[in-house]
């Protein structure tokens, strides 16, 4: 299709780096509250809707899309007082309802306790954070508003559901911890001058909130000031209502760990880590001793026991050892569930409060679990199991015998049986071995000619491990390829593999997801001309830095409320606080070098020719703000030279994807996918292997 791209003026603007001018022609762009920005954004959704609109098999996508959404979804169960709660979605509701029940009685009496999709006439308002006290006689929960990271926070009667004191408002990147009934703690910013969506936030403070008194009343309880700014600052109260645990961070990775004696009045704070170099959780406290979550010392992570009178680092005992795995923790019904990550696959063994071996879980297959959560007194827990080709199932497990039973199943009009899942271990440019989890239809011929979506992330030490997608299950009936490589950067094999993707160690990052495309081009899975490669966030860089770096590799790109002006990324709202992963601009002229060398929107070249690219963000998005995506987008439509479009999707009223519409998700992969195959050269939805006519 012919496109005429709106026009995208030039300003003069440059910035200098350690004697470098670097220029900066559509700063205007980041301004989110300008008439201006919201003019080229409408301009913008317009082309690219006209453009979507003509692509003939996007309305059959979305239907299908629907038909496979329309089923019952139910959350694990969780008692609070007298009452058990799940969520439910009916199958296409934009939120997930709340129910609940009296212990006891039959599932069935359950009645509503909270419907999200009642906050808002559009759907686009969620359900945040939620959070009871210890009877559970009251709860206070958070909602989002147009997807936006700025928090409302309501108090409930949980018996009789009415509503008591005010609402709090601007609270931010944060929990909800009760100190008995009285009150709790919560975290947030001063609300920034300027955009409250884009405005730089970097002093994160911890307040306790007590009762029908006003939120201008609440007390600092930790943070705030200017000889020691925490950019995250969360605190929380033990079971027991015994202590209260700080952490404070300048960075997405490492913190200060702090407790505080509530039984004792005015008691001080104690250190429990008094630096920034680990990633130290207190996960429980019980007749005195401390049970600690640590990589210090351990980088795949280790359980340690300490006396909490004499907290520090000097003290501790291994409870559960670090192993060759990266270890995750779980508790409930007086266990420690110890969740390791082999290969990006769960394995699960169950400790006691002493550190021994209760004994190994045998789980429903290889994939990823989750849960095993509850209080000390419940003997049946439940953990959610699934992996790319199986929907999310609960299951009940009894915490004395290790038995367990499938307690909900969902009625998915999804045949795992028509579908594989393999992983294959490649090699890195520098010779490092690689896993990736390839999924597909049986019976896929491996002729280069399948369309396939490479997912990657590669940061803040999150893990891509197997789970369901609806989404990735109307692409594989398509007979189309997900393939998910776990690269460096991630947190699957530990603090190590994280670091190796981290500041001047960054292009490792790419070079793996590079070498992952590469696998499946010459493996004849794909090949660059129906590979399409997709991530979000970090994932967005990404993708923005891969197809700047190897245009010709793929197909297609699709990168979504991406971080692509390196240069700058940090002074935005949050943003300083990643600079553990990514380092800044100003810290050196070596660091400002490298990030300027693989900066998505300083890497467009003038003249060469990009894959078909499809650029997705919300205008409220204030983790990643829009302007990333704003900026890249108007740099390939100035310079790709050859016919493939380069679009950007907006979405209106939403943010960086937490609690989005059912709706608005089910449009939005309509789109991408319709996008992505048209690019591909399909002209019609492609025919999947179980009907192909063989030769």
């Amino acid at each position: 299709m012919a496109i005429n791209y709106p026009e995208t003026k030039k300003v003069d603007t440059t910035d200098t780096y350690f004697g470098e001018q670097v220029n900066d022609p559509y700063r205007w762009l980041e301004d989110d509250r300008s008439e201006e920005t919201e003019d080229w954004v409408k301009r913008q959704n317009k082309v690219t809707f006209d453009y979507l609109d003509n692509i003939p098999y996007r309305d059959a996508l979305k239907e299908r899309l629907t038909q496979l959404w329309d089923y019952e979804k139910i959350g694990a169960p969780f008692k609070e007082g007298d009452y058990t709660y799940f969520s439910k979605n009916d199958g296409l509701q934009n939120q997930s309802v709340l129910y609940r029940y009296k212990t006891g009685e039959d599932p069935s009496t359950a009645t509503v306790f909270l419907d999200p999709n009642s906050f808002s006439e559009d759907g686009t308002t969620s359900l945040g954070g939620l959070s009871f006290t210890k009877d559970g006689s009251m709860a206070a929960y958070s909602i989002s508003e147009g997807g936006s990271d700025w928090r409302k926070v309501i108090i409930l009667d949980a018996a009789s559901m009415e509503k008591k004191g005010d609402t709090l408002k601007d609270v931010k990147f944060s929990g909800v911890s009760w100190k008995g009934n009285e009150g709790f703690f919560y975290s947030s910013y001063d609300k920034p001058e300027g955009s409250e969506l884009s405005a730089k936030t970097d002093q994160h403070k911890l307040y306790f909130h007590t009762l029908n008194t006003p939120q201008a009343e609440d007390q600092l309880i930790y943070g705030g000031t200017e000889a020691e700014k925490h950019r995250y600052v969360g605190g929380y109260v033990t079971r027991d209502q015994q202590y209260l645990v700080v952490s404070a961070s300048k960075s997405t990775n490492g913190s200060k760990v702090l407790i505080k004696d509530l039984t004792q009045k005015d008691a001080p704070f104690v250190e429990v880590v008094d630096h920034y170099d680990s990633n130290t959780n207190i996960v429980d406290h019980k007749d005195g001793k401390l049970y600690i979550l640590t990589d210090l010392e351990a980088p795949n992570k280790r359980v340690v026991t300490v006396d909490a009178k004499n907290p520090t680092p000097n003290n501790w005992k291994d409870l559960i050892p670090e192993t060759k795995n990266v270890l995750s923790l779980s508790k409930g019904g007086g266990s420690f569930f110890a969740e390791y990550m082999v290969d990006a696959v769960s394995q699960v063994k169950q400790y006691d409060y002493e550190g021994n071996l209760i004994r190994n879980i045998e789980l429903p297959g290889v994939g990823s679990v989750s849960s095993f959560n509850g209080k000390d007194e419940d003997n049946e827990l439940y953990f959610q199991f699934t992996n790319y080709v199986t929907p999310g199932s609960i299951y009940t497990y009894q915490v004395d015998t290790g038995e367990y039973e499938l307690y909900r199943k969902p009625q998915i009009d999804f045949n795992p049986e028509n579908y594989e899942s393999k992983q294959v271990f490649y090699t890195s440019k520098d010779g490092t071995k690689v896993p990736m989890i390839i999924t597909h239809k049986k019976g896929i011929t491996l002729d280069g000619k399948n369309p396939t979506i490479l997912y990657g992330y590669g940061g803040f030490n999150i893990s891509l491990t197997p789970s369901f997608s609806i989404t990735n299950a109307v692409w594989m009936e398509q007979g189309g390829i997900y393939a998910v490589p776990n690269l460096r950067g991630g947190g699957e094999y530990g603090k190590a593999w994280h670091d190796a993707g981290t500041k001047l160690q960054k292009q490792n990052v790419f070079d793996d997801f590079i070498a992952a495309a590469e696998y499946l081009i010459e493996n004849k899975y794909t090949s660059s001309d129906y590979l399409a490669i997709r991530g979000g966030s970090n994932g967005g860089l990404l993708v923005g830095a891969t197809m700047t770096q190897r245009p010709d590799l793929m197909q297609v790109a699709l990168p979504a409320v991406g971080v692509l002006d390196m240069l700058r990324y940090h002074t935005f709202t949050a943003g300083a606080g990643w600079a553990y992963d990514y380092g800044t601009a100003e810290e050196s002229k070596e660091m400002f070098e490298y990030l300027k060398k693989y900066s998505p929107v300083h890497n467009v070249k003038q003249g060469s020719e990009y894959p078909a690219t499809l650029v997705t963000t919300g205008d409220h998005d204030d983790r990643v703000v829009p302007a990333h995506s704003f900026k890249f987008a108007a740099e390939l439509q100035d310079k790709q030279a050859g016919e493939n479009p380069t679009l950007i999707r907006i979405e209106t009223n939403a943010g960086h994807g937490a609690g989005t519409p059912t709706a608005k998700i089910i449009d939005q992969y309509a789109d991408i996918y319709g996008f992505t195959l048209y690019n591909m050269g399909f002209k019609e939805l492609p025919t999947p292997p179980s009907t192909k006519v063989k030769g």
